[in-house]
C-alpha cells in the first residue's frame, strides 16, 4: 500500500505541475500601460477579441453580456470576416496625464470601417469612426490610415470598445501613439512617400519627354506602367485617399481593387514592347493584348458585384495570371537571345518579390506589417531605374539600327565610310570649291595589292578583316576636314581638303602606304597591307570628275605586278599661276 499511495502522491503532483505549467501563459497576459517614451504602444495580448457571426450586436449589448466568448488578441491573429460578422476587440486604457492626447492607431489603410466606443460621464457609448466606407475628409483625423482619439482619464482606467467591419480579412497589430509622436511619424512617413511619389513622377516625366520626342513605343509603355503602378501603391497605402479624393469614399473603397488590374495590364504591354513580341510572335502578342484588354469589363465587373470575397478571388486570379504571362514572355525572349529581356526580367524582379506580401496579407496568410504595406514601394523604388535604363539603351540602339538602314544608300555597312556615290558628290563639290577659292587640293585612290595572297595564306575571313583595319588605318591619317570612302570591295577613295602646299600633297601617298604597312597587334608579320596609291591634284589634273577617277583607275592598272613602287601620280598640266604655292 505504501507504493499505491506514493505512486498516487506522484501522479497528482505532476497533474498540478502540468495544470500550472498550461495555466501560465494565460495569466502572464501583457498589462497595457502607455509611456511617453516607449510609442507605439502595442495592444499585444491586452485587450480580448470576438467576432459576431450575426454583425448586429450593439455596443451596449458588449459592454455588459456576460456570455461572449472572448479571447486574447495578439498581433498575428487573422480573422475571417465577410460582409456580415463584425470583430469585436476590447480593452482599458489605463489612468494618464491629459498633457498629451492619445490616439488609436489601425496600421491597416484598405479596411472598411472601424468604430471606436467610449462611455461619456453620462454613461452613453460614444462612436468614432473611420476606414473607406468614410471619406477621409469625415474621419475624426484624416491620415493615410484609421487614427481614433482615445477618452483617457487621469484617475480612473476607461473601457473602449472597437468595432471592425471589413469584407475580407483583418490582421494589423493594433497599437497606441501620442500626439508628439503622432506628428512625427506622419512627417517621416511623409517623407519617405514622398520621396517615392517624386522617383514615379521623375520616371513619367522622362518617359513621356522620351515617348514624345523619340517617337518610342517603349518609352510610352513604361511612362503607362509607371503612372499605373504609381497610383496603385498610393491607394494601397491610403495616400491618394488622403490626397487625392479625399471625399471620394465609394471610389477610394474600389481603387485598391481596380487600379492593380490596370497596373498589371500596362506592365504586361510594356514587356511585350520590350522584348519585340509582336515582331517574334504575333499569336503570343495576340494572347497578351487580349489579356491586358480583359482588365476593363474585370474592373467593371468588381465595381458592381457585392460579394467581396468574389472580387478578392478574382483579382488574385488575374494578378497571379498577368504576372506569370508577363514574366513567361520575358523568360522566353530571353532564351532566344533577346538582347534586353535579361535586364528586364531583372529589373523587374523585386516587384515580383515585393508583390508576394501584399497578396499573402489579402489572402490571409500572414498578418499586416511593414512589407505588407511598403514592400511594393521598396521593390518600385528600385525597379524604377533600372528599367528606366533598358528603355533608354533599347531605344538608343533601335535610333541607331534605323539610322544605319536609311544610310544604306551612302554609307557603306562594313566600315561605316561613304559610298562610291557620296563620294563623286563630294569631289564635285571640291572641284568646284578649289576652282572658285584657287587652292590646291588632292584625291587619292588606294588599292589593297595583296588582297589575293592574303586570302591564299591565310583564309578569306582574314582577306576581309584587313580591309576593315585598312579603312581603320585610312581614317586615323584623315583628318577632320577629309572625307575617306568605300569605293569598291578592296578599294577607297580619299579627298584632301585644301588650301595644299607641294610638300603635304607629295607626303599623302608616302604616309598612307607606311600607315598601312605597319604590324595589327596580336597578328604575324605576313599579316599586313601593301597598298597602291595614286593620287592627282585639284583643279591642276582635271575639272571632270568622272575623267579624273577613270585616268587614276588606269594608272593603278597599268602598274606592273611585281613594281616595287606603291605611290603613283598623275602627270603634272599646265596650271595658272595663281594655283601655284
Amino acid at each position: 500500500m505504501g507504493s499505491l499511495a506514493r505512486g498516487r502522491w506522484i501522479a497528482t503532483a505532476l497533474l498540478l505541475l502540468a495544470i500550472l505549467l498550461w495555466s501560465a501563459p494565460a495569466a502572464a497576459r501583457h498589462v497595457l500601460k502607455f509611456e511617453f517614451a516607449q510609442q507605439p504602444v502595442m495592444l499585444h495580448d491586452a485587450g480580448d477579441a470576438w467576432v459576431d457571426e450575426s454583425g448586429s450586436a450593439q455596443a451596449a449589448d458588449v459592454a455588459t453580456n456576460p456570455n461572449l466568448q472572448w479571447h486574447p488578441t495578439g498581433d498575428d491573429n487573422i480573422y475571417k470576416l465577410g460582409r456580415t460578422p463584425t470583430l469585436w476587440i476590447r480593452f482599458t486604457v489605463p489612468p494618464t496625464p491629459n498633457n498629451e492626447r492619445w490616439y488609436l492607431e489601425v496600421p491597416y489603410p484598405g479596411v472598411d470601417r472601424v468604430t471606436l466606443y467610449s462611455q461619456n460621464a453620462a454613461g452613453e457609448w460614444v462612436e468614432r469612426a473611420a476606414g473607406d466606407k468614410i471619406p477621409v475628409a469625415d474621419w475624426p483625423v484624416p491620415h493615410r490610415q484609421p487614427i481614433l482619439p482615445l477618452s483617457v482619464s487621469t484617475t480612473a482606467p476607461r473601457l473602449h470598445l472597437l468595432r471592425i467591419q471589413n469584407g475580407t480579412i483583418f490582421g494589423a497589430p493594433l497599437q497606441f501613439i501620442g500626439e508628439n509622436y503622432l506628428g512625427r511619424s506622419a512627417q517621416v512617413i511623409s517623407l519617405a512617400l514622398g520621396v517615392y511619389v517624386g522617383l514615379v513622377a521623375l520616371a513619367v516625366v522622362l518617359s513621356g519627354i522620351g515617348a514624345v520626342s523619340l517617337r518610342d513605343n517603349g518609352y510610352t509603355m513604361y511612362a503607362v506602367s509607371a503612372l499605373m503602378m504609381g497610383l496603385t501603391q498610393a491607394s494601397l497605402t491610403g495616400l491618394a485617399g488622403l490626397h487625392l479624393w479625399p471625399t471620394l469614399a465609394w471610389w477610394n473603397d474600389m481603387a485598391p481593387q481596380v487600379l492593380p488590374l490596370f497596373a498589371m495590364a500596362s506592365l504586361q504591354m510594356f514587356f511585350a514592347e520590350m522584348v519585340s513580341l509582336r515582331d517574334r510572335s504575333r499569336w503570343m502578342y495576340r494572347v497578351i493584348a487580349v489579356g491586358a484588354l480583359f482588365a476593363v469589363p474585370l474592373a467593371g465587373y468588381l465595381m458592381l458585384t457585392p460579394d467581396v470575397m468574389e472580387r478578392l478571388r478574382l483579382i488574385v486570379i488575374y494578378v497571379v495570371g498577368a504576372t506569370f504571362a508577363g514574366f513567361g514572355v520575358v523568360i522566353w525572349a530571353t532564351l532566344r537571345g533577346d538582347r534586353y529581356a535579361p535586364w528586364v526580367l531583372l529589373g523587374s524582379s523585386p516587384v515580383a518579390i515585393g508583390a508576394f506580401f501584399p497578396l499573402a496579407r489579402a489572402a490571409g496568410l500572414i498578418p499586416t506589417s511593414f512589407w505588407t504595406l511598403y514592400g511594393m514601394q521598396v521593390a518600385i523604388a528600385l525597379e524604377l531605374p533600372i528599367l528606366l535604363i533598358v528603355v533608354a539603351m533599347r531605344s538608343q540602339h533601335r535610333r541607331e539600327h534605323v539610322r544605319r538602314i536609311q544610310g544604306l544608300d551612302r554609307i557603306d555597312p562594313a566600315t561605316g565610310l561613304i559610298n562610291a556615290a557620296v563620294f563623286h558628290e563630294r569631289l564635285v563639290r571640291l572641284i568646284a570649291r578649289s576652282q572658285r577659292l584657287k587652292f590646291r587640293s588632292a584625291m587619292l585612290l588606294v588599292d589593297i595589292g595583296n588582297i589575293d595572297q592574303i586570302r591564299r595564306q591565310f583564309d578569306s575571313d582574314s582577306a576581309r578583316e584587313l580591309t576593315l583595319r585598312v579603312a581603320g588605318r585610312l581614317l586615323s591619317v584623315a583628318r577632320e576636314i577629309d572625307t575617306v570612302a568605300r569605293l569598291s570591295e578592296h578599294r577607297f577613295g580619299i579627298l584632301l581638303e585644301g588650301p595644299l602646299h607641294a610638300d603635304e600633297v607629295a607626303e599623302a601617298g608616302p604616309r598612307i602606304v607606311a600607315r598601312c604597312l605597319m604590324p595589327f597587334k596580336g597578328r604575324p608579320l605576313e599579316w599586313a597591307a601593301h597598298v597602291r596609291v595614286a593620287q592627282a591634284l585639284i583643279p591642276m589634273d582635271g575639272s571632270d570628275p568622272a575623267q579624273l577617277i577613270g585616268r587614276l583607275e588606269m594608272l593603278l592598272a597599268s602598274a606592273p605586278a611585281d613594281s616595287r613602287r606603291a605611290v603613283f601620280m598623275l602627270s603634272k598640266s599646265t596650271a595658272p599661276a595663281a594655283l601655284m604655292p
